[in-house]
């Protein structure tokens, strides 16, 4: 695993040895940026189950400002720590190791793009994206990795559904918060 492109270009990413964390991979990693690579830049990110933090990092990469990284799992925030520091982007980062719902509840509002890679045949993303919806600004991303089963849809409060694609056994669904101009 490793970071796609930008100031971070080809720098190797550790990951997690168990079977509760899910690389993203490279393909699907590339496909998700170049479907947001212009809304990047000068983002404020927030990777939610955010494992070895690959998705996060990948955006700071881009020129995203500033990125919160969440996890329960405080073998996955040691991961993603190390992670941050070999890629020396400590300084724009946030690691958080709770609850993602816990989160949810405190956080304040204010990103621009948020990263969902949640565990898989758990309903997660049903759950988190009415959550999401009351607390992002007008031209907000969410970008959700799940399992290709899976149909969200088409509307979470001011959510909306802009593009779904699918990868083997891998789909990814983005939703915006429209922009006064997009409606």
């Amino acid at each position: 695993m490793r970071v796609i492109t930008g100031s971070c270009r080809g720098k190797k990413l550790k990951t997690l040895d168990t079977f509760d964390t899910r690389p993203t991979t490279d393909m699907v990693k590339e496909a998700v940026f170049s479907a947001i690579q212009f809304d990047v830049p000068g983002a404020a990110v927030l990777d939610l189950f955010a494992g070895s933090g690959q998705l996060g990092i990948e955006a700071l990469s881009r020129g995203a400002s500033h990125c919160v990284f969440v996890d329960s799992n405080p073998s996955a925030v040691s991961v993603i720590k190390e992670n941050l520091s070999d890629c020396k982007l400590v300084k724009e980062s946030r690691v958080l190791n709770m609850d993602s719902f816990d989160y949810l509840k405190t956080a304040k509002k204010g990103f621009d793009i948020v990263l969902l890679d949640p565990p898989y045949n758990k309903g997660t993303l049903q759950k988190v994206l009415p959550a999401l919806a009351d607390m992002l600004g007008q031209g907000a991303i969410v970008v959700c990795e799940h399992e290709r089963e899976l149909t969200l849809d088409e509307e979470y409060g001011r959510l909306k559904q802009h593009k779904r694609y699918k990868y083997g056994k891998i789909a990814v669904t983005i939703f915006k918060i429209p922009s006064e101009g997009d409606q």
